[in-house]
């Protein structure tokens, strides 16, 4: 079997497993009541939202992990784990949002674990990752800068600081980017994509890395069967939380965390106009610089409709994709 072939079955396996699993979760999510409660401080509109099922996130979880065990099999016996492993550190931050998800379902109420609660067990997470990552040899204090094809050669110690609380960083904002019909999932698939397409250029030794990004791409066009607008069922932190780990595990995995300023850009907008909106607001006793934050909500206030804000932000990330690429092809062929 072909390379291209088995990352083209890798994609269609987990996208027919997730919609499968949709097929057999929402009823179950809608019987268990397990539905979305919306903050009172959101937009109005979107109380029609309120009892639609979360934690939709499984469905994908189930379908990445489904294909990466039958495509990476291969791999595996050759002694490459790095599927796996990006797999697994998902998953972690997957069970973290998965208890956030649990604990707001069971209270009926908005709020789930504290803020501190899951910055540490994050934290506790990506230093995990980070040093499993380093004994395997595919990490490096060497900070890659894309374009110009060299490296800035760090410390170790500040490179896994700087490495932490990049992880914590691009999680969170993956998940404040979920908050409207299909947009975190949309967002992702160019990121998918671009990671896809990477590993299989390098070639041999990143192909594992391949394998689990196409099967990335094929489990969010598979919830996205279940998510567009009008979303039937929501990620959930779940989700979110998984999502936000595959990406910037991936990062690190490939030894680029840089990338993430392109790859990410959507994220990182849409954090940073959470924290200006704060910032601004306590700087000058009430004043605000956008309609709501994050961004997405700001764009609504302005008239935009879900699904024009959703194509408009997922073509931003597309373009930034694109560009990533043409800043990292060389890395291995220049």
């Amino acid at each position: 079997m072909s390379d291209l072939l088995r990352l083209i079955l890798t994609l269609a396996v987990s996208f027919a497993v997730t919609a499968a699993a949709g097929k057999l979760l929402i009823p179950m999510l809608v019987k268990l009541k397990v539905g979305q409660s919306i903050k009172e401080i959101g937009p109005t509109w979107h109380m029609n939202k309120q009892g639609i099922p979360t934690m939709g996130g499984l469905m994908f979880i189930i379908g990445i992990g489904a294909a990466i065990l039958i495509f990476g099999w291969r791999g595996m016996l050759a002694g490459n784990f790095a599927h796996l492993y990006v797999f697994l550190f998902s998953l972690v931050f997957g069970i973290i949002g998965y208890i956030d998800d649990y604990q707001k379902v069971k209270h009926h109420q908005n709020t789930g674990l504290t803020s501190l609660q899951k910055f540490l067990l994050q934290l506790a997470a990506a230093v995990a990752f980070l040093c499993l990552m380093r004994y395997e040899g595919m990490l490096s204090p060497n900070l890659y800068i894309p374009f110009f094809n060299t490296h800035i050669v760090l410390n170790w110690v500040v490179y896994m600081v700087l490495a932490a609380f990049i992880i914590v960083g691009t999680v969170n904002a993956v998940n404040i980017t979920d908050g409207l019909d299909g947009l975190s999932s949309s967002v992702t698939v160019p990121v998918a994509i671009f990671f896809a397409v990477i590993g299989y250029r390098w070639g041999t030794d990143y192909l594992q890395l391949s394998v689990f990004s196409a099967a990335m791409l094929g489990g969010l066009l598979g919830f996205l069967l279940y998510n567009h607008y009008p979303a039937k069922v929501f990620m959930g932190d779940t989700g979110s939380l998984f999502l936000g780990g595959a990406v910037a595990a991936l990062a690190f995995a490939y030894d680029m965390p840089l990338v993430l300023i392109l790859v990410g850009i959507v994220y990182i907008c849409e954090t940073m106009s959470d924290i200006i909106q704060v910032g601004y607001f306590k700087l000058t006793h009430g004043k605000r610089v956008f309609k709501m934050a994050p961004m997405h909500h700001h764009f609504e206030m302005c008239g935009w409709k879900e699904t024009k804000i959703v194509a408009v932000f997922t073509a931003v990330s597309l373009i930034f994709c694109a560009l990533a690429y043409l800043g990292v092809m060389d890395r291995f062929h220049g």
